[in-house]
């Protein structure tokens, strides 16, 4: 008799110890989870410089290298845009592709041959949509005074726009002396969304235009404004192997409006998964009022791993 009550009292006392340590564990375990809830989403980009800006705002909700200066490739087509359209040329008025306006820098590809007869409006559409050269290089050869003064306006722009690190060489980009630091180009995004067209060509997921009688399609050259789960306001990519794969756009992210710079992507996916990335930590730190970011601007100026 005297065993058992041993044997229960000291069952009791186990019971209680285990109790106390699940409770302890359970507090603990709370404490833990309250500090990752307010603990922000840390934001890890592959791209060389990034910046991420509150469109309204103008809040940097993240930045890497941002200052750092480097070629963009066809991110000059959004400046090639805004330049023509401020000078108020008739954007019905035909015009024919020369050999002029052919890539002999880098020998790139082209659907418009030379003889090809578009009004300017369309070579607008393709240049920002398509990122087509033939049909930029067009509208700065084009421009009145000739491409020496398409060239002047481009910096005169830049210089309007408080671009202080850029310059513009060419129409098209393909100049590696087209550069621009990710907050110059932040300035650019701001600066083109004002413009209708260039929010509807660069957010359009194609378009066919008729040449020598038959039709051409294009695309877009960013697939994000195909998908549906993405609200793009204006987009552009670029390419050339001096400035990597470059991608800027203007999107309603988690509640706010945000402009995103990525340049010297080294992977060919890579410019899209670094905007979803942005995408993610942007609804992973939003406020539950929706009114931002938990954490606003991370510096990631080191550099990503992978």
């Amino acid at each position: 008799m005297r065993w058992s009550l041993r044997h229960m009292l000291i069952c009791a006392g186990l019971s209680l110890s285990l109790a106390g340590a699940a409770y302890s564990g359970q507090a603990e375990a709370r404490r833990d989870g309250h500090k990752s809830a307010a603990a922000p989403h840390k934001l890890s980009l592959r791209s060389a410089a990034a910046i991420v800006q509150d469109a309204k705002t103008g809040e940097i909700l993240y930045r890497k290298n941002a200052s750092t200066v480097s070629p963009i490739a066809s991110i000059t087509k959004l400046m090639t845009a805004m330049v023509v359209l401020d000078a108020g040329v008739d954007l019905n008025q035909d015009i024919t592709i020369s050999s002029a306006d052919m890539d002999f820098l880098r020998g790139t590809h082209s659907r418009l041959k030379p003889g090809a007869n578009l009004s300017r409006d369309e070579l607008l559409r393709l240049a920002l949509m398509a990122s087509e050269n033939r049909a930029a290089a067009a509208l700065g050869r084009t421009y009145p005074g000739g491409i020496d003064e398409f060239r002047r306006a481009m910096n005169h722009k830049a210089q309007m726009l408080g671009m202080n690190n850029s310059r513009f060489d060419d129409a098209t980009g393909l100049s590696s002396a087209n550069v621009a630091s990710a907050a110059d180009l932040a300035k650019l995004v701001r600066a083109a969304y004002r413009y209708n067209l260039i929010r509807d060509y660069t957010t359009a997921a194609g378009h066919e235009v008729q040449v020598a009688g038959r039709q051409i399609a294009y695309r877009n050259t960013n697939r994000l404004v195909s998908n549906e789960s993405w609200n793009i306001g204006l987009s552009k990519t670029g390419f050339t192997n001096d400035a990597g794969r470059c991608l800027v756009l203007q999107a309603e992210l988690a509640g706010r409006e945000v402009i995103i710079v990525l340049l010297d992507s080294w992977g060919k996916l890579t410019r899209i998964g670094d905007a979803n990335r942005i995408r993610a930590w942007l609804e992973a730190n939003a406020r539950p009022d929706g009114s931002g970011v938990h954490k606003t601007a991370q510096d990631g100026s080191r550099p990503a791993p992978g």
